[in-house]
């Protein structure tokens, strides 16, 4: 991805008081009673709390995070490994390897006494065919290289033309976002837009509507534009660094422009998997989800390889648990690579009333980045990327944080920016949370401190490329950052009063991510 993301911000940490005792396992946070252990041979019954709410247990009284073992998920990042290996590389979006990958875990979990369904969704899917083009023709020839200097926005237009270049009120960061900016925009030229406040699709849509011929957006940071303009535009539009840019406009009045963008907008279908246990309330329900695509680049082990593995053998091993006072749903969602597609078209999919019966999300992309972090997400909304979160959100946080300091692990927030598949969760007003082991952002030397690892260099260097692959796979990260998804699944199986309370509020301010996905929208 030609974009970074910044690391995430030191500020507030959890520092533990003591390690947990390995091996423990007297019961969990609940609503009294007991917890029936279902083994091989026999059952072991196992006290499972004395009506505490959630985070007021110790992290060593859960039973879950005892059962989910790095070995159990080492199996099933193997097996998805050689899925990839023998279908193309990968498990990319609408691929064989997807395909197999899902039938994997539909077969995985029918074994564990679930009765999975696959939920079909259609999307566009866009792509494109060739390498764009950018080239100064006048006052003096230039080319321009793809990607280091610019790059297509995602759902660009196609289309070949060569135009004189003209600069739209790119002294502000309002640039292009109103018609007005437009007034007396020659027809048929190429505008030249700096990015700011408003959406890539508001620039393009005004662009074209002026009469423009193409666009071209120019970046206000380091980089070229990881970007989309969301709907598919009618002109091509490309991202171009804060260098080329500034010398597009240094070429004056006199600039003419070479703008090629050879793609195209396919039909497509695919699928969500999703689960639900067979016992706890159905109008109290935990969602659990993972992204099961990967890029088309590689088997994805790590995005988002580990994340499924770990949701597949929570599942396997909550099966064993009897007795919950909620529903736990685990969902798999595909093109998430594609811009949170499925999961989008999950929540979209709910009725209002489903909806209300889903009490909370968890979301687990990246658990095992080589040069790992442990990150919770942002469920207060302090950092300044955050979008204001549903409320509930921050004691999901609180959760996790408690849990690790229990066991003598430091945390930090990471933001909720719109990233990964929480984003439609968090747009319904459902209270969200996840872990998350960095991916393109550096790691410092105070962050060395915290988790070992190498500084100056990415969480996940191998983030999108074909070097994610299974021996790049941190178990160290995977078996810390298992043992906080299976204590949250544990502990809000039995209670989300932190969270929902009697009935859930919805947020009262718009949800307006800066991202989809990987790609910016702004």
């Amino acid at each position: 991805m030609p974009t970074r993301e910044p690391g995430p911000s030191p500020r507030p940490l959890r520092r533990g008081r003591r390690p947990a005792e390995p091996g423990r396992a007297s019961g969990g946070p609940g609503r009294g009673g007991a917890v029936r252990l279902i083994g091989a041979g026999s059952a072991v019954v196992l006290a499972f709390g004395l009506g505490l709410a959630p985070g007021t247990a110790h992290a060593d009284d859960a039973v879950l995070p005892t059962l989910v073992t790095p070995g159990g998920i080492r199996e099933h990042l193997e097996n998805l490994s050689t899925i990839a290996e023998y279908n193309g590389g990968n498990r990319a979006t609408s691929t064989p390897g997807y395909d197999v990958a899902a039938d994997y875990v539909v077969d995985q979990l029918k074994r564990a006494g679930y009765k999975p369904r696959r939920v079909d969704y259609d999307y566009e899917l866009w792509v494109e065919n060739s390498d764009p083009v950018l080239a100064q023709t006048a006052p003096e020839p230039r080319e321009f290289a793809y990607p280091d200097e610019f790059a297509t926005m995602n759902y660009s237009g196609a289309g070949d033309v060569t135009a004189p270049g003209v600069a739209v009120n790119t002294g502000s960061a309002e640039s292009g976002c109103a018609p007005a900016d437009f007034a007396d925009f020659p027809q048929g030229a190429i505008a030249l837009i700096m990015r700011g406040t408003c959406t890539f699709q508001q620039k393009a849509q005004n662009a074209a509507d002026a009469g423009a011929a193409g666009a071209v957006v120019i970046n206000n940071v380091e980089g070229p534009i990881n970007g989309t303009v969301g709907e598919t535009s009618t002109i091509p539009v490309v991202g171009a660094t804060a260098a080329a840019g500034e010398a597009l406009l240094a070429a004056g009045e006199g600039l003419e422009l070479h703008l090629a963008v050879d793609s195209q907008v396919r039909q497509e279908s695919s699928y969500n998997i999703v689960a639900d246990s067979r016992q706890g309330r159905a109008d109290n329900v935990v969602m659990v989800g993972a992204h099961l695509d990967s890029v088309p680049e590689g088997a994805g082990m790590n995005d988002n390889g580990s994340g499924v593995a770990t949701v597949l053998e929570t599942a396997q091993q909550f099966a064993k648990l009897d007795d919950p006072a909620n529903r736990v749903r685990f969902a798999f969602w595909g093109t998430e690579e594609e811009g949170l597609i499925g999961s989008t078209r999950y929540v979209e999919g709910l009725t209002e009333r489903q909806r209300e019966r889903i009490a909370l999300y968890l979301n687990f992309d990246m658990l095992g980045s080589p040069n790992y972090g442990r990150f919770v997400y942002d469920g207060r909304g302090e950092l300044d990327d955050s979008l204001p979160p549903p409320s509930g959100s921050g004691a999901i946080q609180k959760t996790f944080e408690d849990y690790f300091s229990e066991r003598g692990l430091v945390t930090e927030p990471t933001p909720f920016n719109g990233r990964s598949d929480y984003s439609a969760f968090m747009e319904a007003g459902i209270p969200s949370g996840g872990l998350f082991s960095g991916g393109d952002g550096t790691k410092t030397e105070q962050q060395v401190e915290y988790y070992g690892g190498t500084a100056g260099v990415d969480f996940d260097p191998n983030y999108h490329t074909a070097q994610d692959d299974l021996d790049n796979v941190n178990m160290e990260a995977v078996d810390q950052l298992s043992d906080g998804v299976a204590y949250a699944v544990e502990t809000y199986a039995h209670s989300t009063l932190p969270v929902n309370g009697v009935a859930r509020t919805y947020q009262d301010q718009e949800f307006d991510p800066a991202r989809k996905g990987d790609l910016w929208l702004r």
